[in-house]
């Protein structure tokens, strides 16, 4: 159950930041739950194997950007396999996975 409800609220930040960014385009609603929850199996699977050589070189002492700097790929790579989802650079992308990551943050902090 929580994992939906965390699906569903990423989706909507995801929503909501293609609002703000204007660099980033989704269709609808339907298609940012399929693409939150994309943007969560490449970077579960594919980001650990790339951030993981990068966290052991920097020591763990550049995490923050290199997890910034992944999901910004993955978020690239969610973006040529939608329709429906577009990100027209890699300063977007970079954007949008700060505003995820300071979003998801915000949900933990008040417990959601």
């Amino acid at each position: 159950m929580n994992f939906i409800i965390d699906l569903l609220l990423s989706a909507a930040l995801l929503f909501i930041l293609a609002i703000i960014l204007p660099g980033i385009r989704i269709k609808n609603y339907g298609t940012a739950i399929f693409v939150s929850l994309v943007i969560g199996i490449l970077d579960a699977t594919i980001g650990l194997l790339i951030r993981l050589p990068l966290d052991i070189i920097t020591l763990g002492l550049l995490t923050f950007i290199i997890k910034l700097s992944v999901t910004s790929i993955m978020i690239k790579i969610a973006g040529n396999l939608f329709k429906g989802f577009r990100v027209k650079n890699w300063t977007y992308a970079f954007l949008l996975a700060l505003g995820l990551a300071i979003g998801g943050l915000v949900l933990q902090y008040i417990g959601l």
